[in-house]
């Protein structure tokens, strides 16, 4: 033999622990052995895996379990189950598969609903897509990113009149548990004008995925959408994939030059599950728990939605962000803010009177409307706000009936028009309002027309 070849016949040796096997020339696939298991996260020996690769572990029953590499430290792998890990023990064999995780994409997924590997949940047969797509998108530069000028119609009458959103907008729905922001999703899913719904039902309740699919969607609706679901008994990993999926899945058919409506409920969820992972591969706590990693993902995630860099295609996106306790400073809901192109609060104590959408048009803010919208419609929102602002300062005055009619003739346009007002902000969940037909009726009660 020549010294080229003793030195790799060597190395093939030293191997032979850890059954290296030929898969295919001139790749070679390491495969290693399971030492260990501590909460969520499983760590490998003798193996060799990129961070975002896959590998598969067999247990001694001849089950297979998939897993992705999270991290590594010296000679050990991390890995992240994306499936239950009963049966599992020492010296299971870990078997990378040299793939990193893809999407597959198409129109065959419409009227599909899929589980965050892509896996379909309903029971209409195999999926038929066409392409397999990075799970982690591809970054669009900035400056080639088409600006948003095009305002579009969500038929929800408060944000079209008050809150105008923009095609290829990104939003934030901010939140906290029960004041009706499923319900609004919904009415949304139903009324926007878009070619394509795609939802991303990450985290939450499972029964809240049949009820979103049967009740809200419909059958008419379902048409036009995919349904990207991983409640939350899945782990953590699934629910992190299901939200990449859903975004991957938008991003394909945004690229087909189609208009987008991306849903994704809830990003405190995507967070919460990437800090299981994080801190279960022992990065330190940062801010209430939280890892810097996923003050990095957030805006990853989120920058993939938008405008398209070439084509007519858009991503209009609404996050729905849960503010724990009601606290709309919280890490997440505050480093939301900063990458969204405006918010939406929903606020407890209108939910409680029963006002819904429960939409609090002091607190919320559409960053691109004045670019949208028209100098008179622009005018009129800034008039009905200034007006109910002022009734709310002087509200607890005007109930005891401290405040004497004529001694402000703002207060008294406000009152005047408070009633007016809450009625406009109001809408029935079976109602859709039209853009044109909501500037009218703004325009309407401000007696413009």
């Amino acid at each position: 033999m020549t010294p080229a070849a003793d030195r790799t016949q060597l190395w093939l040796d030293r191997l032979k622990p850890y059954s290296a096997r030929l898969v295919g020339e001139p790749e070679l696939i390491v495969e290693g052995k399971l030492s260990r298991m501590v909460g969520l996260t499983l760590e490998a020996v003798g193996c060799r895996a990129v961070i975002g690769s896959r590998c598969r572990i067999e247990t001694k029953s001849g089950r297979m379990i998939e897993a992705e590499v999270v991290g590594f430290s010296g000679t050990r792998v991390f890995l992240m189950p994306t499936a239950e890990v009963h049966g599992l023990e020492p010296d299971c064999r870990v078997i990378p598969m040299g793939t990193h995780s893809l999407a597959r994409v198409g129109f065959g997924l419409l009227g599909r609903v899929l589980d965050g590997a892509g896996n379909p949940l309903d029971d209409k047969g195999p999926l038929k897509t066409d392409a397999k797509v990075s799970l982690n998108g591809v970054s669009i530069n900035p400056l080639a990113r088409r600006p948003i000028r095009e305002p579009l119609d969500v038929g929800v009458r408060a944000i079209n009149a008050m809150l105008s959103v923009g095609r290829g907008q990104r939003m934030g729905l901010f939140a906290g548990t029960g004041v009706g922001k499923s319900i609004l999703l919904g009415m949304m899913t139903k009324y926007t004008k878009a070619d394509i719904v795609v939802v991303g039902l990450i985290g939450e309740r499972g029964r809240e995925v049949n009820e979103f699919v049967q009740k809200i969607l419909g059958e008419e609706g379902l048409k036009r959408a995919v349904v990207v679901a991983t409640p939350a008994d899945c782990p953590p990993l699934m629910r992190v994939n299901g939200a990449l999926l859903a975004t991957s899945i938008a991003e394909y058919f945004r690229d087909q030059g189609l208009d987008v409506l991306l849903l994704m409920d809830s990003l405190t969820r995507f967070a919460q599950a990437h800090r299981e992972i994080a801190l279960a591969i022992d990065e330190p706590p940062a801010t209430k728990g939280y890892p810097p990693s996923v003050f990095a993902k957030l805006p990853h995630l989120v920058e993939r939605a938008g405008n398209a860099d070439h084509g007519g295609g858009s991503i209009t996106a609404f996050y729905t962000v849960l503010a724990e306790g009601d606290d709309t400073n919280d890490p997440i809901a505050d480093a939301a803010r900063g990458v969204l192109d405006g918010h939406i609060v929903l606020s407890r104590a209108l939910a409680d009177s029963g006002h819904y959408p429960a939409i609090d048009i002091e607190a919320s803010v559409s960053r691109v409307m004045p670019d949208i919208i028209e100098a008179s419609h622009q005018q009129m929102a800034r008039e009905v706000k200034r007006l109910y602002s002022l009734y709310q300062q002087n509200r607890d005055l005007i109930s005891v009936g401290a405040y004497q009619s004529g001694a402000d003739p703002r207060i008294d346009k406000a009152i005047e028009k408070n009633v007016a007002i809450m009625d406009f902000l109001q809408q029935d969940m079976d109602e859709a309002v039209e853009l044109e037909q909501s500037v009218d009726q703004l325009a309407m009660l401000l007696g413009v027309k």
